[in-house]
């Protein structure tokens, strides 16, 4: 096995962190959580299922209201947007201010829709949601930390259902997904093709 040295390749200074240095693909997801009287969303790239379970998680900041909120009341939603959606995700970041809160913000500019499992938002027309009671919070990863939940619900708009019946490229096509392209861009996956597994490969 040949050592790393091709010229093509460049060096990363790890003394400082390297992902606004490249590209990487993500889903992009909101976040839902009930705050004092109101409520606030945040949208998430750094954001997965957890094993093959149902579990999710999602990175976050004790900087934030969204990680204090889940401590606080042990729950918090998901929505999956649609590409069409991009604008109505980016507005979920607005930033506070002195005048008014956050959650006032939100709750009059954006269409929500109440999670049926919980006292916290959805953001309306989404293609998958999920309603997650908290599992456990794990510090430490520098100034961030991880947001696990464990998914008491889960509802999924018609369209976006795998079922064998269907062909999954067709499907896609009609119905694309949203990824984020870290830091800064986004895409509309509407090609895809099917993973070359080896044979009898089993995850």
């Amino acid at each position: 096995m040949d050592l790393l040295q091709d010229k093509k390749y460049v060096s990363l200074d790890t003394r400082n962190p390297i992902w606004d240095r490249i590209f990487t693909v993500a889903p992009l997801v909101v976040v839902g959580t009930k705050e004092r009287d109101g409520y606030d969303l945040a949208p998430k790239h750094m954001a997965t299922p957890l094993g093959f379970d149902n579990y999710f998680g999602f990175v976050c900041t004790p900087r934030h209201g969204t990680y204090q909120n889940v401590k606080k009341t042990g729950e918090f939603t998901v929505s999956f947007p649609t590409p069409d959606q991009v604008t109505t995700t980016s507005l979920s970041a607005s930033p506070r201010t002195e005048a008014l809160a956050k959650s006032q913000q939100i709750v009059e500019a954006l269409p929500l829709i109440k999670a049926a499992s919980m006292d916290a938002p959805l953001v309306k027309d989404a293609y998958l949601y999920l309603e997650c009671e908290l599992f456990k919070i794990i510090d430490g990863f520098g100034e961030n930390s991880i947001i696990t939940g464990k998914i008491k619900e889960a509802y999924v708009h018609i369209d976006y259902l795998r079922v064998s019946e269907k062909d999954e490229q067709e499907q896609l096509k009609n119905n694309p997904l949203l990824a984020y392209i870290s830091y800064g861009r986004f895409a509309k996956i509407e090609e895809t093709y099917n993973f070359p597994f080896p044979k009898d490969f089993k995850r």
